[in-house]
């Protein structure tokens, strides 16, 4: 029986609920990454003995499946788009945003499938805005293929982001203090590539990266729809 299916215990002195219990997970991940949240943590936070909260729930596994879940409402498109690549587009940027608020999200992307409520109704949006297009497995890969794509981008980003709090160095600071080293290297002679990348390539944003390589993996799922 999964955490969803399974009820509720009955109110004791200290009024409890999944529902509270979640936000309270979700407070401390925000403040302090997963390795904040336990259930002796969260039951401090809402004032209850620790055993109180495994009526509710049995792991931390299904915690964080649950805070995955009430994420994904966040995720969850307002209305459906009106086409498959702008579910698919819509899909990828609003997980990004719910990332960026709730950077704890990134560790736990990619894993099986989400099973709650609000993680279903993501995969069924976005699979409803490809349907009829082709066979169903080749619906699947390309959903498989952007959300490929989106959970790497974003664990990069939140990855970076993360390395800039610990060192205290920006991206551009992290150039600096590096850039003589790399020079020293370059002008070796030995890495030319390397050197025309770091020379005459452009320097983008996050967000400018995302949305680049959005719309070639896009283009890419497009290609292979419209073969017969």
């Amino acid at each position: 029986m999964t955490v969803w299916d399974r009820p509720e215990p009955a109110n004791r002195p200290v009024p409890l609920d999944r529902e509270r219990i979640v936000a309270a997970a979700i407070a401390l991940a925000d403040e302090g990454g997963l390795e904040a949240v336990s259930l002796r943590k969260v039951a401090a936070r809402l004032n209850a003995g620790p055993m109180r909260l495994y009526g509710y729930i049995s792991t931390k596994e299904e915690l964080f499946d649950l805070m995955v879940d009430e994420v994904y409402a966040e995720i969850l498109p307002e209305e459906q788009p009106g086409d498959w690549r702008e579910a698919l587009r819509v899909l990828a940027h609003r997980t990004r945003q719910a990332a960026l608020r709730h950077e704890w999200l990134a560790d736990l992307l990619g894993r099986r499938p989400a099973l709650g409520p609000n993680g279903l109704a993501v995969t069924e949006a976005t699979l409803a805005a490809l349907d009829g297009l082709t066979d169903i497995d080749t619906v699947m890969r390309a959903v498989e293929i952007v959300s490929a794509y989106f959970t790497g981008a974003i664990r990069r980003e939140i990855t970076n982001l993360r390395a800039e709090r610990a060192t205290g160095l920006s991206k551009r600071d992290w150039q600096r203090a590096h850039g003589p080293h790399v020079t020293r290297m370059l002008a070796t002679g030995r890495f030319p590539a390397l050197a025309k990348a770091v020379y005459d390539g452009t320097d983008v944003d996050a967000e400018e990266s995302f949305e680049t390589g959005l719309d070639w993996v896009l283009d890419a799922v497009a290609a292979k729809l419209a073969q017969p």
